[in-house]
């Protein structure tokens, strides 16, 4: 999984490290102009989030330059984490401890070791099949049946959501796409850029304009407005950088606007978990963003269904 760097991939990157150059002198302007209380906390929040932007997009930048592996083990990483988030939300009880070992030191690493080794047979099918099978017989022969299947039930949606779903993501690195061979990680950083703007675009024009909420009760910063002109906005985007991938420009905008609307409706969904298990963030260790599984819960629903879909029609 060697990875080219050429221009197109400077130009990314360059136009990414240009937008937050831009927004962090914004933010510090806004920091010294702004007097009214509400104001000033809607500011503070953005420059929290531009500041851990920076870091994550460092991090990001360090596994791409170290090619396809330095990926894969950026992602698994981000999973474990994710799913120690999640399990913590989602309390166990001692029968579950011995599967959830497995499940964390050795089927999730077993997944990413699939990934990298280019083994899509197995990789596919080894979390949704083996291990949806082996995590209740697991808890099963621990023998405490005290809410059995809620227990189960948690551990396997967290499995497939923060492992399963994420190990799409650097899967894309190993798809052998027609005319586009070696250039698959200006790929990959597309797909977490139009994801992440997605994110970022509906934040910003709901705090503009956001007057009608989408689901109050599930997530009362999601406005109608924020909805419509963050998925325009990163369509428009995606659409703008189809030079970048192996998409015609009217490819790009069908598989950025999937891609919005998929992250839109991961947000919600973890989201509805989070106010089910009475908390607002899953972590706190990125300010500005709450935990790690705030950060990713978007790309995760996105990055199985673009996989496939790009495997589908563009792989040779």
């Amino acid at each position: 999984m060697k990875l080219k760097l050429d221009s197109e991939t400077f130009w990314l990157v360059g136009g990414v490290l240009a937008f937050l150059f831009v927004a962090t002198i914004i933010g510090w302007f806004l920091a010294a102009r702004v007097r009214a209380e509400e104001a000033k906390k809607t500011v503070q929040n953005l420059n929290a989030r531009i500041k851990a932007w920076w870091m994550m997009v460092l991090v990001f930048g360090v596994a791409m330059l170290t090619g396809g592996i330095g990926s894969v083990i950026l992602f698994g990483l981000t999973s474990f984490l994710a799913l120690r988030e999640f399990i913590t939300l989602t309390p166990t009880r001692l029968g579950d401890h011995r599967t959830l070992f497995w499940v964390f030191f050795v089927i999730t690493p077993l997944q990413y070791v699939l990934v990298a080794t280019r083994w899509y047979g197995l990789f596919i099918i080894l979390i949704p099949v083996y291990a949806f099978l082996f995590v209740p017989l697991r808890s099963a022969i621990a023998g405490d049946c005290e809410d059995f299947l809620e227990r189960t039930a948690k551990v396997q949606w967290g499995f497939m959501v923060c492992v399963y779903c994420l190990s799409h993501a650097p899967a894309l690195l190993d798809l052998e796409i027609r005319g586009y061979e070696g250039q698959n990680g200006k790929l990959l950083f597309y797909f977490v850029l139009v994801v992440q703007m997605s994110d970022v675009l509906q934040y910003v024009w709901g705090k503009m304009f956001g007057k009608h909420k989408i689901a109050p009760r599930v997530s009362p910063n999601k406005t109608w407005e924020g909805f419509i002109g963050g998925i325009l906005s990163a369509t428009l985007l995606g659409t703008a950088l189809w030079w970048a991938t192996p998409f015609r420009p009217i490819q790009a905008a069908g598989m950025s606007l999937v891609l919005t609307l998929l992250g839109f409706a991961g947000g919600l969904v973890m989201s509805a978990i989070k106010r089910d298990r009475g908390v607002k963030d899953y972590g706190t260790p990125i300010e500005g963003h709450g935990g790690v599984m705030d950060r990713i819960d978007s790309i995760c629903f996105a990055a199985p269904v673009f996989f496939h879909l790009t495997r589908y029609f563009f792989t040779q």
